[in-house]
């Protein structure tokens, strides 16, 4: 079962948390701040970060940012009903996904397994490896280059990236790129995929702010191409 380590200031939540994964058969290791779990992280090494965003001296989005400049650890934020600006925050500096507290094990669990889940969208006839002007997309490593330099991809990154090129120019709404890359089937948070789609857009795009590969149609939705 994968590592997590949980980064939670308030110990009622946090033993709940904990004691939920567990008896779900995770390896756990909990800290109350975001410099203890920060300290952690090095002889941990989690397979997930469960990071709260309200955190006291660091805050979550701090610890967020700073794991992003040299690792791309999934990233689960937890969060407070109400807590709508730190959430926009939050994915900006990296998130994969959020959960809204109080949450019951299950849900975090569910949430848990789709942001580790490994999307296999080559499908029968598909070539491996797929060019697109200086970007290269290895569908069975799971790898990314752009001009010959490998990209580092959180988890939402790649998997949004695999999805939609898996099918040039079709147009994906915000609620099917939920479903199908999130694994949300309910009506979900539009900003966990804008925010995904500017963070991927700075990394493989040669302008963001003129995108040749992630596209917007107003009022539709997202597609891949045309190239």
């Amino acid at each position: 079962m994968p590592r997590v380590l949980l980064i939670e200031d308030d110990p009622s939540v946090r033993e709940g948390v904990e004691l939920g994964l567990r008896r779900r058969g995770h390896d756990v290791r909990a800290a109350a701040t975001g410099e203890d779990g920060l300290a952690a992280l090095a002889e941990f090494r989690p397979d997930l970060l469960l990071l709260d965003l309200m955190l006291p001296g660091m805050n979550g989005v701090q610890v967020c940012r700073q794991v992003r400049e040299n690792s791309q650890l999934p990233i689960i934020m937890l969060t407070a009903r109400g807590d709508d600006f730190d959430v926009v925050i939050g994915l900006e500096a990296g998130a994969d996904d959020y959960i809204v507290k109080p949450a019951r094990p299950e849900v975090i669990e569910a949430r848990i397994r789709a942001v580790l889940r490994r999307m296999d969208d080559s499908g029968p006839g598909r070539p491996v490896i797929e060019v697109y002007g200086e970007l290269t997309i290895d569908r069975v490593g799971l790898t990314v280059t752009k001009a010959g330099r490998p990209l580092s991809l959180a988890p939402s990154e790649l998997r949004l990236l695999l999805h939609l090129s898996a099918a040039p120019e079709q147009v994906f709404s915000r609620q099917q790129l939920l479903e199908n890359v999130w694994e949300h089937t309910f009506h979900a948070d539009a900003r966990l995929v804008d925010a995904c789609v500017a963070r991927l857009r700075g990394k493989i795009e040669p302008e963001a702010g003129s995108p040749r590969y992630v596209q917007t149609l107003r009022g539709f939705g997202y597609r891949f191409g045309p190239l």
